[in-house]
C-alpha cells in the first residue's frame, strides 16, 4: 500500500486538503453569527462541515486505493441508482427555498444530484472508452448514453434546478468532445443542448428574473438583485488584504447564503485580494494536475474519467465565481471544497480520490540525455 501511495499525485492531494481545511475555517467565520442566531451555537455549521470533511477524507482515501477500472463494471447500477434517487427526491424530497432537492435520512440531509454528477461522469467515460470502435457512428457509438443523460437532465429540472442540471450536462458533453467523436456530431449535439438550456432558462419567470437581475442588480436592490448587491459590498470593502479573518460585516444578516454559495464574497471581504489569489492558485494547481493525469494515462477510460472529473470541478468553480462577481446568473452551485454543504464536499473529495487512483498508473517516460554527435 505504501508503494502505491508513493505513486500518487501528492501535489493534487495536498492542495485539495489545504482547500478543504481552509474552507472549513471560512465556513466557521462566515456562519458563526447565523449559527448563534438560528441554532444557539456559533459552531453549528462548523461542526457539521467538520463531520463531512472527515467522512470525505476517509472516502477519498478508500477511492485512492480502489482500482478505478472496476467502476466501469458498475455503470448499470449507477444509472439505475441515479434514476431511483431523482424519482425519490420528486416524491419524498424536502423542499427548501422553493426547490425540492434534498432527501432526509433522519437527522442527515443529502443532495442526490451531487452523487449523480460523479456517477454520470463515470458512466460516460466508461461507455465512450468501450465504444472507441464505433465512436464515428452516431447511432451506435454516440447516442445511447445521451438518452440517459436527457432523462437525468429533465428529472433534475423538475426539482427545479437548471444550474445543477447544466452542471451535469456540460461535463458529460466535454467527455464526448474528448472521446474522438466526429466534429459534426459534436456540433449538432452541442447546438441542440445549448438551445434546450436556453429554452428552459427563459421558460419560467423566476429564471428570467435571475437572468435579468445579474445584468443590473441595482435595478431591484431589495428584490432579485439583493444577494448580488450584498456580494458587491463585501468584495468592494475587502481591498488588498481584507478586514481581517472573522471581521466581515456582510455575514451579519446582510448577505444571504454567506457560508454556502457566496462564501467567496466573505473570503474577499475578510482576506482581500490576497485570499482570492490563494484560492485561484489552488484551483489552477488542481486543474493542471488533473489535465496532466489525463494526458499521461494510456488507458482510455482513465483518460476520459480524469478529464470529466477535472472539468466538473473547474466548471463549478466558474459557475460559482461567475455568480459571486455578477458575470454569470446565480445558479446555486457551491464552490468546490470551500462552500458549506456535506454532500458537495464529500463527493468532491471522493472525486479527488478517484483522480489520485488514476495517477498511480501513469507511465512516466524516463529522461535520457541526447548525446551530441562527436566531432572528428
Amino acid at each position: 500500500m505504501l508503494a502505491r501511495f508513493k505513486k500518487m499525485d501528492h501535489l493534487l492531494i495536498g492542495t485539495v486538503l489545504f482547500l478543504a481545511l481552509f474552507g472549513t475555517l471560512m465556513v466557521y467565520s462566515a456562519s458563526f453569527v447565523k449559527g448563534t442566531m438560528d441554532y444557539g451555537s456559533a459552531s453549528f455549521f462548523f461542526k457539521r462541515q467538520m463531520v463531512s470533511l472527515l467522512i470525505g477524507i476517509i472516502l477519498m482515501g478508500m477511492a485512492a486505493f480502489f482500482p478505478y477500472k472496476l467502476y466501469g463494471k458498475l455503470t448499470r447500477f449507477m444509472i439505475l441508482t441515479s434514476i431511483v434517487l431523482l424519482l425519490a427526491v420528486l416524491i419524498f424530497g424536502v423542499e427548501r427555498n422553493n426547490s425540492q432537492r434534498w432527501l432526509s435520512l433522519g437527522p442527515i440531509m443529502i443532495q442526490p444530484t451531487e452523487i449523480i454528477k460523479l456517477m454520470m461522469i463515470i458512466y460516460f467515460a466508461s461507455f465512450y472508452a468501450k465504444r472507441q470502435r464505433w465512436i464515428h457512428s452516431f447511432g451506435k457509438g454516440v447516442v445511447p448514453p445521451l438518452v440517459i443523460l436527457g432523462m437525468v437532465f429533465l428529472l433534475v429540472l423538475q426539482q427545479p434546478d437548471l444550474g445543477t442540471a447544466s452542471a451535469i450536462l456540460i461535463p458529460c458533453g466535454f467527455i464526448l468532445l474528448c472521446s474522438g467523436a466526429k466534429f459534426k456530431h459534436i456540433l449538432l449535439l452541442g447546438g441542440t443542448a445549448a438551445a434546450g438550456v436556453a429554452y428552459f432558462a427563459v421558460s419560467e419567470s423566476y429564471r428570467m428574473d435571475r437572468l435579468l437581475s445579474f445584468q443590473n442588480p441595482f435595478a431591484n436592490p431589495t428584490g432579485e438583485g439583493y444577494q448580488l448587491v450584498g456580494s458587491y459590498r463585501a468584495i468592494a470593502s475587502g481591498g488588498l488584504l481584507g478586514r481581517g479573518l472573522g471581521n466581515s460585516t456582510e455575514k451579519l444578516g446582510f448577505l444571504p447564503e454567506a457560508h454556502t454559495d457566496f462564501i467567496m464574497a466573505i473570503i474577499l471581504e475578510e482576506l482581500g485580494l490576497l485570499g482570492l489569489l490563494v484560492v485561484i492558485g489552488a484551483y489552477m494547481i488542481i486543474m493542471y494536475q488533473g489535465v496532466q493525469i489525463a494526458f499521461k494515462t494510456d488507458d482510455m477510460f482513465g483518460k476520459l474519467l480524469a478529464i470529466g472529473l477535472t472539468f466538473q470541478i473547474m466548471l463549478q468553480v466558474i459557475f460559482n465565481l461567475g455568480a459571486v462577481s455578477g458575470l454569470l446568473p446565480i445558479t446555486g452551485i457551491p464552490l468546490p471544497f470551500l462552500s458549506y454543504g456535506g454532500s458537495s464536499l464529500i463527493i468532491m473529495l471522493l472525486s479527488i480520490g478517484v483522480l489520485a487512483n488514476i495517477s498511480q498508473y501513469i507511465k512516466y517516460k524516463p529522461f535520457t540525455r541526447k548525446e551530441s554527435p562527436s566531432s572528428n
